[in-house]
């Protein structure tokens, strides 16, 4: 992409309505603009990220066996009133009524809706064990929206539904999930520590959340500090191997990490003084086993090997796909910007030209341009006629991991400097060796 034909509206001035970080940044580098209180709509850079994320999660999902649907924004009330939950619910929902005067909701989520595809489309417990999930808009009609994506009354989630013969298979089903959220997290560049956690309205008993850690977080997380050694890493994972799959529950969870709701100052006592640790947290997802709550409720049974009929151990897992754009740029910023970690970047890298119509300097843009997208991959050309101290301050704002810097004084030398976002440091290096540096880069973050 080239900047020029670009649609990047940046502002100069911090907002005045933004309170965080993530809010301020995310208006100032033009990835989104408010429609209205807790609404926004997703501007190119932004919705890039959104994409990005989201295929990250698709990939997980299904290297966890879990199968992709859409299901409907709006939903009929007469489901909720089946599991009870249509006046539990409180004012978070969005309630409406069509021409016909049926009640009608705007999705806060969809266990009903799930349940009852389920219950109409299997019915032996051969077709068990089942995991549906969507990417899809949601809606909860929050009493004071704030911190932009944050705390959004619009936003965009990923839901999951497990369908279980057994408790035992449903909570292997739970770790299934465990472990492909910390795949998923790893792969954005965040370490989302799971976090014993309370259940609120969509029930249950088993529920962690996983918690980005961050001043601005809306929990207080009490945790022992050795789990912010644990990593994922590279490990490979038979998703149907229930050994392995506690295993990695348990090496996650293990350790004292719990949010204030769930807190025993008791337990946390016995963690050693040093390794105590109070701090606020970001929650960007949470997974739940709720055994046969919905399923009793909406009559989603299958025949049994003895042939009577057994109602499905279900869960919900969900990934706050939107916030998950605020909690990374919480957790990756400094003065200057954003700083993306590289497998979210918008862009792979920047490209930027000190003297715009210098026919030399010009002509090596174009063929860094070319030689990149070749390889696959995306940079942003800032080909525009600007001072060399906008441009930088352009590229530091929207936080490519990467940028080259062509002008005709290093270009007599046969070099271009390559910078990177989070260190500062640059390099001179001749144009084909900064392109080959760039795709090792990306075929290194790809892999792990």
């Amino acid at each position: 992409m080239r900047l020029s034909r670009y649609f990047l509206p940046v502002l100069k001035e911090n907002p005045s309505e933004a309170q965080i970080v993530s809010h301020r940044l995310m208006l100032r580098a033009g990835m989104i603009k408010q429609a209205a209180a807790g609404i926004y709509s997703w501007l190119p850079l932004g919705f890039k990220v959104l994409r990005k994320l989201e295929n990250i999660i698709h990939e997980e999902q299904a290297r966890a066996g879990h199968i992709a649907i859409q299901m409907p924004i709006i939903q009929s009330a007469d489901l909720w009133r089946e599991s009870g939950r249509y006046d539990d619910y409180g004012q978070e929902m969005l309630r409406m009524k069509d021409r016909h005067d049926r009640d009608m909701l705007f999705t806060p989520t969809a266990e009903e809706l799930v349940t009852d595809i389920f219950r109409g489309h299997v019915s032996s417990y051969k077709d068990l064990p089942l995991t549906l999930y969507q990417i899809q808009w949601k809606f909860r009609d929050e009493i004071r929206p704030r911190f932009g994506v944050m705390r959004g009354r619009e936003f965009y989630m990923k839901d999951g539904y497990n369908f279980d013969l057994t408790k035992e298979d449903a909570l292997h089903a739970y770790n299934r999930h465990l472990v492909s959220y910390l795949r998923t997290y790893e792969r954005m560049g965040l370490q989302a520590i799971p976090m014993r956690a309370d259940s609120g309205p969509i029930g249950g008993d088993d529920t962690h959340e996983f918690l980005v850690l961050a001043d601005t977080g809306e929990s207080e997380v009490f945790y022992d500090s050795a789990v912010t050694d644990l990593t994922f890493g590279d490990r490979q994972i038979d998703f149907d191997n229930r050994e392995q799959c506690q295993a990695i529950l348990e090496e996650f969870t293990s350790k004292y990490a719990r949010t204030d709701e769930t807190h025993d100052e008791a337990l946390f006592n016995q963690i050693p003084e040093e390794r105590r640790r109070v701090a606020r947290g970001i929650e960007v997802g949470q997974i739940f086993y709720f055994g046969t709550k919905y399923s009793e409720a909406m009559g989603a049974t299958v025949q049994g090997p003895d042939g009577k009929p057994v109602p499905v151990h279900m869960g919900s897992h969900g990934i706050g796909v939107s916030r998950l754009i605020g909690a990374i740029i919480e957790a990756s910023h400094d003065d200057k910007g954003i700083i993306w970690p590289e497998g979210v970047t918008p862009f792979h890298c920047g490209i930027v030209n000190l003297k715009q119509g210098d026919d030399e300097a010009d002509a090596a843009c174009e063929k860094l341009y070319g030689a990149l997208t070749a390889l696959g991959l995306e940079p942003l050309y800032d080909d525009r006629n600007e001072r060399a101290g906008g441009k930088f301050a352009t590229m530091d704002l929207i936080g490519l991991p990467w940028r080259i810097t062509v002008g005709p004084r290093g270009l007599k030398n046969g070099v271009v400097e390559l910078t990177s976002r989070r260190t500062g440091e640059s390099e001179e290096l001749s144009p084909e060796a900064a392109v080959t540096k760039i795709a090792e880069i990306y075929q290194l973050a790809n892999s792990a």
